[in-house]
């Protein structure tokens, strides 16, 4: 299968290499407006660069794109490939707002393409066990389930010139750009404990949150550098969200999810804690596996330091639903859960009240 990459940034980068490891997928093309980027890119991984989408596409006949260009661009991405009849998968998150969200999944339904989303948490093997541990009922009844991410990013990050901290094209901050993999691995794994939800259903009901710039210029920063949020689940359980990049000089993320009858803890890539009210045969690999001494890589300081790998195992079931012609599990319904979630936060911050997550019409 041919695919190609709309946007050429960082992400851009880990999106190749990620594709580059997918047996049978071949890298053939990448656009961006900015030739001396583009070609470097292209160098690098053996592929020819375009200046526009349109161009790429037209030429290049993809099987399928992913769109890496910054978050509030992912729409018009999306709509290049659907004239054309490109399969898409997006980087999160999908889009901004819930309005262009609703729009690229009409554009993609009327247009005859998939739609995939990029949430590479859900692929990680240590969030991967959480969640079925929750499938399986062995948390009983969930009491708490929380997100922390207390990262940093420097002035440099939020600089003249750069995509990230505006409202038009990063639509938010700390919680919608960095800890929006949190907020997914939240609700997939308590959603996981839930039976009866309908599709594209959202398993937080309601939130409550504040936001605040705390460690960057007001005059430059639009949009959050710390964010603290409550969420309420459709069955009682009781969420947390800690979102920033604001301390100096970042830690590792970290989720815990607990009820009557276990709690499990996850450091970035590591299982930190793992105990159950009735034990399982496979505990004790799982301590071992992903336990004290397994692999750790995170973004607490530095965006490019995450491990690609996630990303290749999200491509790779994306692939495998395209070959086999089905929705894949991650797709746009899935994907849009996250932004509801983080979209009802900013809505509570600017009014001081409870507010509810919308669910798709």
């Amino acid at each position: 299968m041919r695919a190609a990459i709309i946007g050429i940034g960082a992400i851009a980068r880990m999106h190749a290499r990620a594709l580059r490891d997918i047996e049978g997928i071949e890298l053939v093309a990448g656009c961006c407006r900015t030739e001396a980027k583009g070609n470097a890119f292209a160098e690098e991984f053996g592929c020819r660069w375009y200046p526009d989408a349109a161009t790429m596409l037209r030429r290049e006949k993809p099987d399928f794109v992913t769109i890496a260009t910054p978050s509030g661009a992912h729409l018009e991405g999306l709509k290049a490939a659907a004239r054309r009849g490109v399969h898409v998968i997006c980087e999160k998150p999908l889009e901004i707002t819930l309005r262009r969200i609703d729009a690229m999944r009409t554009i993609a339904d009327k247009g005859g393409i998939t739609l995939g989303a990029i949430f590479p948490q859900r692929f990680n093997p240590v969030v991967q066990a959480v969640h079925a541990a929750a499938a399986a009922g062995r948390f009983g009844r969930l009491a708490i389930v929380a997100a922390f991410v207390p990262w940093w990013r420097d002035d440099a990050y939020y600089g003249v010139g750069r995509w990230q901290g505006t409202a038009a094209l990063d639509g938010g901050g700390a919680l919608m750009n960095q800890s929006i993999h949190g907020v997914d691995a939240l609700q997939w794994i308590a959603g996981a404990t839930m039976s009866g939800l309908a599709p594209g259903e959202n398993p937080v009901e309601s939130v409550v949150a504040m936001t605040a710039i705390r460690a960057h210029d007001p005059a430059r920063l639009e949009v959050e550098d710390t964010c603290v949020a409550i969420l309420r689940f459709r069955d009682g359980t009781l969420g947390q969200i800690l979102a920033t990049t604001a301390m100096f000089p970042g830690q590792l993320r970290r989720i815990l999810v607990g009820g009557r009858d276990g709690t499990a803890e996850i450091l970035e890539e590591q299982l930190t804690d793992w105990r159950f009210r009735e034990p399982s045969p496979d505990d004790d690999a799982a301590r071992s596996l992903y336990g004290a001494g397994s692999s750790t890589s995170g973004g607490a300081a530095d965006p490019m330091a995450i491990n690609y790998a996630c990303h290749t195992r999200n491509f790779a079931a994306f692939v495998t639903a395209l070959r086999e012609g089905r929705q894949p599990d991650l797709d746009a319904l899935e994907g849009r859960k996250a932004v509801a979630i983080v979209a009802a936060c900013y809505k509570s911050a600017r009014t001081g009240r409870p507010v509810k997550v919308e669910n798709p019409s």
